[in-house]
């Protein structure tokens, strides 16, 4: 490269750290002085670390519920059951296969999903007990919740997490991409005692089930008529 090509890239890059600057400096409430924009490259790169290290690919939205103030309850009305939300994230474990686990115990109380969860033979069951366990012992010695037994799994859901892509060699000299995914898991304790029915809130007796259907017929109508 001549010397009138570097001249060139130099003056573009400080170009390009002035527009950077100027801009950060609309902002942030002119946080720099424009004066200084050409020389702002070491606390540029402080704040872009800044803002990468911030984000870590995590969910925060759902450990927020923790941390809502609802009013005083009025006279006679029935008492709120306390709750803790609890995650875990970028688990090295696919979502497909933890969602498996995450639904077998819904619905369940505490103690009888533990149980539940140590005759899986899964990877996934030993994530989710160790969550559970976290989120019991925070029910108790952060939301005030008297005994660690009387709590059950009002929801238990998956999400998708990071994915990084890898390289796996094949024969011949050939090469493929694999896939190390990972997994958020999130969980809700409720107190109290769990519903009878956590999936079916309706009456399961022959009767109502043909009332309902009965219903449904009588509800039909033909499309773009009167």
């Amino acid at each position: 490269m001549t010397s009138n090509n570097s001249d060139h890239l130099l003056s573009g890059i400080m170009v390009v750290q002035a527009a950077l600057a100027s801009t950060l400096c609309r902002v942030t409430g002119n946080l720099f002085s424009n004066n200084s924009a050409l020389n702002l490259q070491p606390k540029l790169l402080s704040l872009f670390k800044i803002a990468a290290a911030s984000y870590k690919g995590e969910p925060s939205h759902f450990m927020d519920f923790n941390k809502v103030v609802y009013p005083p309850q009025e006279p006679g009305e029935p008492p709120r059951p306390a709750f803790i939300c609890h995650q875990k994230t970028n688990v090295k474990y696919q979502p497909k296969k933890l969602y498996v686990c995450a639904c077998l115990i819904r619905g369940m109380t505490v103690d009888e999903a533990l149980k539940q969860l140590k005759q899986v033979p899964r990877k996934g069951a030993v994530i989710i007990a160790d969550t559970l366990k976290e989120a019991r012992d925070l029910a108790v010695t952060e939301h005030n919740v008297e005994f660690k037994s009387n709590l059950w799994v009002a929801e238990s859901f998956v999400s998708k997490g990071i994915t990084i892509k890898g390289v796996r060699k094949h024969a011949k000299g050939r090469h493929g991409i694999i896939f190390y995914r990972y997994s958020h898991y999130f969980v809700r304790l409720e107190e109290g005692t769990p519903p009878k029915d956590y999936y079916w809130d309706l009456p399961r007796d022959g009767p109502s089930a043909l009332e309902r259907y009965v219903e449904q017929l009588r509800a039909r109508r033909i499309i773009n008529s009167l």
